[in-house]
């Protein structure tokens, strides 16, 4: 018998975040902090099983708005930035940027720090793929062959990032 592919494509409207950051262009230039209503668009690629199912798709569902939950309502900080640095204290969090002339200040709890260069949906969208590759590594019975994470901003504007077995 041949082997079925399917295309399974989760966006609902739940799955979205709420964020604050700013994009840094140099080590003098950077924007404003600003927020966006981020969404999120998960495709998986994979085997149709015997049973007329590739996966359940609840898992991933669950999966991708736990992401969405522990990005919202926060500034996204990235750490690994070559123009910002980043240091900690215990109730706050100190971005300095333009050779530490600006010194930007929040509560730790308000604050994401996460292993990007610049907190863009390109960044994004490649760190949430990340974040998935875990849970489809735990699960290979899925017999996914391939993800996209497309992270937009606002309509019209996104990045996406891609996975694939070769």
């Amino acid at each position: 018998m041949k082997t079925q592919i399917t295309q399974i494509e989760l966006f609902k409207q739940a799955m979205n975040f709420s964020a604050g950051h700013f994009t840094i262009f140099s080590e003098s230039e950077r924007e404003n902090l600003h927020g966006h209503n981020f969404s999120v668009y998960v495709m998986l690629k994979a085997e149709v099983m015997e049973s007329g199912i590739a996966f359940d798709y609840g898992i991933y569902k669950k999966i991708i708005l736990d992401i969405c939950q522990f990005l919202d309502q926060v500034v996204l900080l990235p750490l690994k930035s070559p123009y910002l640095k980043i240091e900690e204290s215990d109730e706050y969090v100190y971005a300095l940027f333009n050779g530490d002339k600006e010194r930007i200040t929040f509560l730790r709890r308000d604050v994401k720090l996460l292993p990007m260069r610049n907190i863009t949906v390109e960044e994004l969208a490649d760190w949430f793929l990340q974040q998935l590759l875990i849970h489809v590594e735990k699960n290979q019975n899925h017999l996914i062959h391939a993800i996209e994470v497309k992270i937009s901003s606002a309509p019209g504007q996104s990045g996406s990032s891609f996975w694939g077995k070769k």
